[in-house]
């Protein structure tokens, strides 16, 4: 078992010191010169046309500097997948607390006071609250005309209030429910919840003066939330920057826009920044919770109590948008057919319903606690009728090694059965209870780790002191702090002398952010980026032709000025190989030529330091220094570049040998076809 000196070891958080004395930077806590308060009028009924608007009487205050209404955002619609949501209600409200005006005002007394004064004339219509009723035939209509929406997957359109049904299946049902001995069916529903984080949304938008749109939020998905706004607001996202800023909390409802895009037109309206931060009363009025579900579950079991078959219809009340989740339905609703169990023959139909209600988003796994409260439920009926152990019947169809799940996939190193029983030993299943109002009870669930793309540069100055750069937020969940762990880890360096840097989105190409439980994939990113480094970063400030080969670990023989190296070679730090050149040498007389070490065998370049087979034209070395960025970041090289300095990290020798061989082939093709000679 590997062991660790800093990786799990409990560290004082980087950001807990600001935390606990009130001096963190959240974003309602971002002031900006001339900035005004930003506030929305929302509806008071679920279901109802917009007659008229008059915002006269508001204008008319003292202190108010801007109102927007649907008319100023006509046909604009945001969303993170589905983009269904108007920014404010144009002639149709669909729920209480939908978005009718926004006002922007010196301070947010008088910004309240502004909303008292615009005057909407409401003509209710019928409203629908059950999804179940919702899907009948004819049924009110949340969205009417059979609208299209444009989608990241393409336009979707809703039969009725059906947004999305999604389907399923393994095996023979009907053959699977005739050879089942005994069959059971239950249904279970859930309400809405709210994800309960302390520190309600928050933004402040400005123009720079470059007309760019800076934006401060606590969003946990950067690239995503710029990536909205670019699409609702018809704009390139690289006229949006995402600024990092503390995040109070997510547990999943930190991805939508919110009001951020209302922040940016107050703001152009106005001509000064706007900041605007929800109530609570806001966020459990219009807020994106869970979504409720009704869960009917069939299963067919044989007499010994093995699953033989299942069919499970999972309902989702999605509210009256679906903007405000990261797909159209919850691929979580899967597990309705209990992926921790050995079924052979299943089928799966999950829905996402519109309603007159509060449009839902993402909480921790979505849709995944839904289903699974109601597979274990009806796990626990099922032992109950026919007199088994609640945990003998769930050790007898726990996922074994190489079965196909209920859910399609098939496992490798499945620990279910171990952790049962690992559960009922903790829990002295079977001895008697300690007291008359103890409770004891057992479930079993599974969820497969998420996956995205991460973007991690790691660099180290003069004095040994590591920053890793990482565009993921910090949730509150620690991921900086790991970061940190794993990069003093493999340095060998204090956890002190590393710091965590969140950038902007200007800091790099994308980001997936935080959140489907991929968070973690970011410390097994800095784990690849740091294989085999030892010294990591070494700043760039002079040429000449005296270079120093570094070696670290099995990885290639790197370059770099030796008027930047020498230093660190008196230190220890940087393990000298040879030299190109006794130039500018003359305080390391011991170090050897390349010819002496054995690398005679390879030509440098004299800029950012990298290897070519001997022989090689200097043309070639000329092309690759001017394409080094690529290079450095190939998959196979595992190595960074920075403006100021290289960061060496190790493939093997004959690996980046290979990739110079390839690159100087393309090259090759290149200078062909142009005419121009390799020679």
């Amino acid at each position: 078992m590997t062991t660790y000196a800093v990786v799990g070891r409990p560290v004082t958080r980087q950001e807990g010191p600001d935390k606990v004395s009130g001096t963190f930077l959240y974003a309602a806590d971002v002031a900006l010169p001339g900035m005004l308060w930003g506030k929305v009028l929302r509806s008071p009924f679920p279901h109802a046309r917009i007659v008229n608007i008059d915002a006269t009487r508001a204008l008319g205050l003292a202190g108010v500097r801007a109102v927007i209404t649907g008319k100023d955002t006509a046909g604009m619609r945001v969303g993170r997948m589905v983009r269904d949501v108007p920014l404010l209600a144009e002639d149709t409200v669909r729920f209480v607390g939908e978005k009718v005006a926004a006002v922007a005002a010196v301070d947010p007394d008088t910004a309240e006071e502004a909303l008292t004064r615009i005057d909407v004339e409401y003509e209710p219509l019928p409203a629908i609250f059950d999804p179940l009723e919702a899907m009948e035939p004819g049924a009110t209509l949340v969205h009417e005309g059979s609208p299209i929406f444009a989608s990241a997957s393409g336009p979707i359109q809703p039969h009725g209030n059906i947004l999305n049904h999604a389907t399923w299946s393994a095996g023979d049902l009907a053959q699977g429910f005739r050879e089942s001995d005994l069959i059971f069916e239950h249904t279970f529903t859930t309400t809405w919840v709210h994800q309960g984080y302390m520190e309600p949304y928050a933004c402040v938008v400005a123009l720079d003066a470059a007309g760019r749109m800076q934006v401060w939020a606590n969003n946990k998905v950067p690239y995503t939330l710029r990536k909205q706004l670019a699409d609702a607001l018809g704009f390139s996202e690289d006229q949006i920057v995402v600024n990092p800023c503390g995040i109070g909390g997510d547990f999943g409802g930190k991805s939508p826009a919110m009001n951020v895009p209302l922040a940016y037109f107050l703001s152009l309206r106005s001509g000064r920044p706007v900041k605007m931060i929800m109530s609570y009363t806001e966020e459990l009025m219009a807020g994106n919770p869970r979504h409720p579900a009704v869960v009917t579950i069939k299963t067919g079991v044989k007499s010994d109590g093995t699953f033989w078959a299942r069919h499970s219809t999972v309902v989702y009340n999605g509210g009256a948008y679906s903007g405000f989740r990261g797909r159209p339905g919850l691929a979580g609703s899967r597990d309705a057919a209990g992926g921790q169990y050995h079924i052979p023959h299943v089928q799966v139909d999950s829905y996402m319903v519109y309603t007159n209600n509060v449009p839902c988003g993402s909480y921790r796994a979505p849709g995944q606690p839904q289903v699974v409260f109601a597979v274990e439920s009806h796990t626990d009926m099922i032992a109950h009728e026919m007199g088994m152990d609640p945990y003998a019947l769930r050790l007898r169809n726990v996922l074994q090694d190489g079965q196909v799940c209920a859910t399609g996939g098939r496992y490798k190193h499945v620990r279910g059965e171990a952790t049962l029983r690992a559960a009922v030993e903790a829990a002295n299943w079977g001895a008697p209870k300690s007291g008359p109002y103890v409770g004891r009870g057992i479930s079993l669930g599974q969820r497969p780790q998420g996956q995205s793309v991460y973007s991690v540069t790691v660099s180290m100055d003069e004095h040994a002191r590591a920053t890793f750069y990482t565009l993921v937020p910090e949730t509150g969940t620690g991921a900086h702090t790991v970061g940190r762990q794993v990069v003093a880890e493999d340095l060998g360096i204090p956890v002190e002398d590393v710091t965590a840097v969140q950038l902007d989105t200007d800091g790099g190409p994308t980001d997936a952010g935080a959140g489907s439980g991929s968070t973690p994939h970011l410390a097994g990113e800095l784990f690849n980026t740091m294989a085999g480094v030892q010294m990591v970063h070494i700043p760039y400030r002079g040429s000449g032709p005296a270079m120093i080969g570094l070696l670290a670990g099995d990885a290639p023989v790197m370059f770099i000025p030796a008027i930047n190296a020498g230093p660190h070679i008196a230190a220890g730090k940087v393990r000298a190989l040879g030299v190109t050149s006794r130039e500018r040498l003359a305080a390391f007389p011991d170090l050897p030529t390349l010819a002496e070490s054995g690398l005679a065998g390879y030509e440098s370049s004299q800029w950012y330091g990298f290897l070519a087979p001997a022989g090689t034209p200097r043309e070639l070395l000329d092309f690759l220094n001017g394409h080094a960025v690529k290079i450095m970041h190939a998959p196979d090289m595992k190595a960074r570049m920075t403006h100021d300095g290289l960061v060496a990290i190790g493939s093997s020798r004959e690996e980046f040998a290979a990739h110079i061989r390839a690159e100087g082939e393309k090259w090759a093709r290149i200078t062909r076809a142009s005419g121009a000679s390799v020679d």
